[in-house]
């Protein structure tokens, strides 16, 4: 009886090893190595970072990104074909589809922050910018303190509703916060009276804006709700190896020519469909940025 009693002690001791093993997440470069296959998450309407067009092609600045990573990682792995697969992301659903390894990177427009970076981990910041509002020209709109008991839109799962309700809580403005599960619905109910404003990144509205059968109709409001933060390319929490390959990429990219060319394609000159055109010079901020790629951790 002494010798089962020691056997059963033993035998949860020998198997931990193994079931620590059987546990641990396969690594994203390993998984890319056994599938052959890299998954880009995108998103249907962010333009000029990350959209769909009509004829089915997904493209964008950030995508543009993320072609030149995958053929890193294709050089880092040294295989001679990587296929790529594409995933339609959300506001809601990025960080779960990243998490779980649905998709090996999101290729958008995602705003980098401590709060985060405790779930998922960024890249190297491709673009800054801040909060903002856009209203209807008509209803005289100008500042924040102007929404006070009105309802203003933003899409679940965005920093900027967080950033709003922060706002409305501390200043005592009484907005009625109204969730959306898109940015197209948020713009619609202001497009229709339904909301007096749309909060979102301004670089975003902007772009939204502009797209608008009628853009004279809506103004972005001047004042910023937020300080200007990054973007960067959504990666798995904890998997440096990954990260070191997609940053080592970047860092190629930026602090050569050709992220000029990049950024001119789609900030200086017209864009699929619609020749939509955003007439945004790169920032002497951004310009720092590209030219010492760091890791953003404010």
């Amino acid at each position: 009886m002494r010798n089962l009693t020691l056997t059963v002690c033993i035998l949860p001791t020998l198997l931990l090893p193994f079931a620590a093993r059987a546990q641990s997440p396969e690594s994203t470069l390993a998984k890319i190595a056994r599938t052959g296959t890299v998954t880009l998450g995108y998103r249907e309407a962010e333009p000029p970072f990350s959209y769909k067009t009509p004829d089915g092609k997904i493209i964008g600045f950030s995508m543009d990104l993320c072609d030149r990573v995958v053929e890193g990682i294709k050089t880092h792995l040294k295989l001679d074909t990587l296929k790529t697969d594409y995933v339609a992301a959300t506001s809601a659903t990025r960080f779960v589809l990243v998490k779980s390894g649905k998709i090996d990177v999101e290729c958008a427009a995602t705003t980098n922050n401590a709060e985060r970076r405790k779930v998922v981990a960024f890249s190297y910041p491709h673009f800054a910018t801040a909060t903002q509002f856009m209203t209807r020209r008509e209803d005289n709109i100008k500042t924040i303190d102007d929404l006070a008991g009105r309802s203003v839109a933003a899409a679940s799962g965005t920093v900027n509703i967080d950033q709003l309700n922060t706002i409305n809580r501390e200043k005592q403005l009484n907005i009625g916060v109204m969730p959306t599960k898109t940015n197209n619905e948020a713009f619609e109910l202001v497009a229709s009276g339904r909301a007096s404003a749309f909060v979102w990144d301004g670089i975003l509205l902007a772009a939204m804006i502009a797209q608008a059968p009628d853009p004279s109709k809506f103004a972005l409001s001047d004042e910023l709700l937020s300080k200007l933060e990054p973007y960067g390319l959504l990666l798995r929490h904890g998997d440096d190896e990954f990260k070191t390959v997609v940053n080592a990429t970047l860092e190629k990219i930026f602090t050569s020519p050709e992220i000029d060319t990049l950024y001119a394609r789609w900030f200086t000159s017209p864009i699929p469909p619609d020749g939509m055109n955003l007439n945004l010079p790169m920032s002497q901020g951004l310009k720092q940025t590209f030219a010492a790629p760091t890791e953003y951790m404010e």
